[in-house]
C-alpha cells in the first residue's frame, strides 16, 4: 500500500510578496483514482528503464515541487497557461505538472522515440489528450518553430545548467519562469549567468530553483 500526499506544506526561500514563495500548496488536483493511475504510469515508466529506481512515491513527490513552483502564474489573457518540460522522458515532472495542474496546458518534448510513444500512451489512458501536446523531436527545432511561446518550462535532467537556462531563455516569454531541478547542496547559477540570458532567481528549494525570464 503506498500513500503520497500531493498537498504536504512546502516553504520556499523568499520574500511574502513572491509569487513564487508560498507556504502551503492548495492548487487543482484531481481525484484519488487518477493519482491510482498516474502511479501506475509512472511504474512502468521506471521498469522501462526511463527514470531510476527511487520508490515512485519519491518520484512523485520531488516532482511535485516543480508544480508549486508555478503557483500564481497566470496569462492575461486569460488562456490556459502552456508549460514545457524538456527532455521529459518518462513523464517526471510533466506528468504531475500535468496532474496537479488540470488548468495547464503542457508540452511534453523529448528527441527518443520509445520514450515519446510510451508518453502517447499514457496520455491516452488517462484521457490527457486535450491538454498534453507530445513532440518527438529535439529541442532545437523547437525553439526555432516557437520562440517565447511558453509560460514556463521546467527541466529535472536536461543538460548542465547554463545549457538547460539558455534552451528556456530561448522558450519561456517575458514575465513567464523556468523551474529547474537543483542537487542538495550548492548553488551552480551564478549572477553573471542570470544577467546574460535574462532570469531573475524567485526562489530556490533542496530541490528545485525557480527563475523568472525578465
Amino acid at each position: 500500500m503506498w500513500v503520497v500526499d500531493l498537498r504536504v506544506k512546502t516553504r520556499i526561500v523568499g520574500s511574502s510578496s513572491n509569487p513564487a514563495d508560498f507556504g502551503e500548496y492548495a492548487g487543482p488536483i484531481m481525484g484519488s483514482e487518477q493519482l491510482s493511475e498516474l502511479h501506475e504510469a509512472l511504474g512502468e515508466s521506471q521498469r522501462l528503464g526511463f527514470f531510476g529506481d527511487r520508490p515512485i512515491s519519491e518520484v512523485i513527490e520531488h516532482a511535485t515541487s516543480f508544480a508549486r513552483a508555478l503557483d500564481g502564474l497566470e496569462r492575461s489573457d486569460g488562456l490556459p497557461v502552456e508549460v514545457v518540460d524538456l527532455g521529459s522522458g518518462g513523464g517526471i515532472p510533466g506528468l504531475v505538472i500535468a496532474y496537479m495542474r488540470p488548468d495547464f496546458d503542457v508540452t511534453l518534448i523529448d528527441r527518443r522515440t520509445k520514450r515519446t510513444d510510451f508518453l502517447h500512451r499514457v496520455v491516452m489512458r488517462l484521457g490527457w489528450s486535450e491538454r498534453i501536446t507530445i513532440l518527438s523531436q529535439d529541442v532545437s527545432v523547437l525553439v526555432a518553430s516557437d520562440p517565447r511561446r511558453f509560460d514556463a518550462v521546467v527541466a529535472r535532467g536536461f543538460g548542465p545548467p547554463a545549457e538547460t537556462l539558455e534552451v528556456a531563455s530561448e522558450l519561456v516569454r517575458a514575465g513567464g519562469r523556468a523551474v529547474i531541478s537543483e542537487p542538495p547542496a550548492g548553488d551552480r547559477w551564478s549572477s553573471e549567468m542570470l544577467t546574460t540570458l535574462g532570469f531573475d532567481r524567485l526562489s530556490m528549494t533542496d530541490r528545485v530553483v525557480c527563475f523568472e525570464r525578465v
